[in-house]
């Protein structure tokens, strides 16, 4: 189960100390998850129900979710949500209770009380321990037990940008697997401290970050929030040997960043990892030159409880551009009626492995189309190369059809990336009266530069039909509340914007 991921720590080495807040040991760390525990069960909750939580990183989380996936299944919610969404999730869920910090969020507050949800109440003691309150008792105290490795320990949803969000259960063993296979990959040691920046309710922050640490008895430095203006004094201070972030964390740091003044606090750096999304080869190169430490891209999703393949540290080949080799995970890329592809023929990426979950929860419809002889359907079109090097060209549902010719929104994004002025792209198809659909793009500019100069640079790279024919210049690209970027939403909100 998911707790023996503390097995391998010091009683006295430092498990989890949160930035400017308390610090806990191991043996700290198995007390407080077990009087949880034993809370939750007082509170009549046991095997198989559903224990919601909204907390921000911290302590509080951390704890709260070891220990709800021990007494039955976590269900961590993005604390930003408002009150409809927590009325969904919690519903959709089944959730029993959900975990608040004292005082906060009246919006999942609300939905709770009409819902008829009890609220525990989580709170962290000046000695540092959490506890549990909740007026309200859930039922008769339940029975403890180990839970075993294929019952569920996480509940999260996917993001849902093209139909209704949907449960993707995690087992124990899901997640023991991942969290090995990140700590393994990258030869993390007890020695490794790993500053946490991504929000924990999500699994690049609480699988890479967090439980692959716990994994080999290393420290996780939690940040409550990325702050760019404190980020290299936290590194120094806590002395982080890594982190892992998406690629809008790098690229402000990096705007933030001097030429040829490396931050102080790098030095402790080993290495840097991105995922979540796509890193730009030109980001990768910056930040290797600007750090002076390796960058690694990797490649995960809620449904392999997170990394599926990543470039190795040196002196492995990293290529940029790459997602790398799966990472004991197994690759293949497949066609339309499953055939298996041969090395540079693009297809759809497919996954099997321990990681990988088994399917979505009462939703057969979805399961018949994602999974084609054992192999799970990412829904990313890509190829690998003669050494298994995983390229992603772009989601398959977001290809560009311009009149018949496919286009990937990566390879346009890329192109405008390469031109000194911009900092950010994103490209994505607009309707057409005459060719279907259209290539237009949005861009953040390091400097001012017209969309003429940008339009002209891409006809320098690209083929006629994949130069953007709009390109919007923006202050910022929309995001999901993890960093993604959702090409269907950022076109939405683009063109809402030049309609008024």
């Amino acid at each position: 189960m998911i707790l023996e991921l503390l097995d391998g720590g010091r009683p006295d080495q430092v498990a989890v100390t949160v930035s400017g807040g308390p610090s806990i040991t191991y043996a700290g760390l198995r007390k407080q998850v077990a009087d949880l525990v034993r809370q939750l069960n007082a509170l009549g909750l046991g095997p198989h129900d559903r224990i919601a939580m909204a907390l921000g990183n911290g302590l509080e989380m951390v704890t709260s979710f070891l220990a709800t996936a021990t007494v039955g299944t976590a269900a961590p919610l993005n604390p930003a949500y408002k009150y409809d969404e927590f009325k969904f999730y919690l519903e959709d869920t089944r959730a029993r209770a959900i975990i608040l910090q004292p005082g906060d969020l009246p919006d999942a507050r609300r939905a709770a009380g009409e819902a008829g949800i009890p609220i525990i109440e989580a709170s962290t003691g000046a000695d540092g321990e959490v506890v549990f309150a909740s007026p309200r008792v859930a039922g008769p105290p339940a029975n403890a037990r180990e839970p075993g490795d294929d019952e569920i320990a996480l509940m999260l949803h996917t993001s849902g940008t093209t139909s209704r969000p949907k449960r993707v259960p995690l087992t124990h063993r899901n997640l023991l697997t991942s969290a090995c296979n990140v700590s393994s990959w990258y030869g993390l040691q007890a020695e490794d401290v790993s500053l946490c920046v991504m929000p924990l309710f999500h699994v690049h922050g609480l699988v890479a970050s967090t439980l692959s640490t716990l994994k080999t008895g290393g420290t996780v430095v939690v940040v409550p929030k990325f702050n760019p203006l404190t980020f290299w004094a936290t590194v120094k201070e806590h002395r982080a040997t890594w982190y892992s972030a998406v690629p809008t964390i790098h690229q402000v740091l990096l705007a933030r960043s001097k030429r040829g003044a490396r931050p102080q606090g790098a030095e402790y750096l080993r290495f840097i990892r991105s995922c979540s999304a796509p890193l730009a080869p030109q980001t990768m190169a910056e930040m290797e030159e600007r750090f002076g430490h390796p960058v690694v891209e990797a490649y995960g999703m809620t449904e392999a409880a997170h990394q599926m393949a990543s470039n190795p540290l040196p002196p492995g080949v990293r290529k940029p551009g790459s997602v790398g080799p799966g990472t004991s995970v197994e690759v293949a890329i497949l066609d339309g009626a499953g055939n298996l592809l041969a090395p540079g023929e693009h297809g759809e990426v497919c996954i099997k492995g321990a990681n990988v979950f088994s399917g979505y929860e009462d939703n057969p419809e979805a399961n018949t189309a994602a999974f084609t002889g054992g192999w799970f359907r990412t829904g990313d079109q890509g190829f690998v190369d003669e050494n298994r090097y995983v390229t992603l060209v772009s989601r398959i549902k977001e290809l560009i059809n311009r009149g018949g010719e496919k286009i990937s929104p990566r390879e346009v994004d890329e192109a405008l990336q390469s031109h000194p002025a911009v900092a950010e792209a994103v490209c994505f198809g607009v309707a057409d009266r005459v060719y279907g659909e259209e290539v237009a793009a949005s861009v953040v500019t390091r400097y001012p530069v017209t969309e003429g100069e940008l339009i002209k640079h891409c006809g320098s790279l690209l083929a006629d039909f994949k130069v953007p024919r709009v390109i919007y210049i923006v202050d910022a690209i929309p995001r999901t509340a993890t960093g993604k970027v959702q090409r269907r939403i950022v076109a939405a909100e683009i063109q809402k914007l030049h309609q008024r």
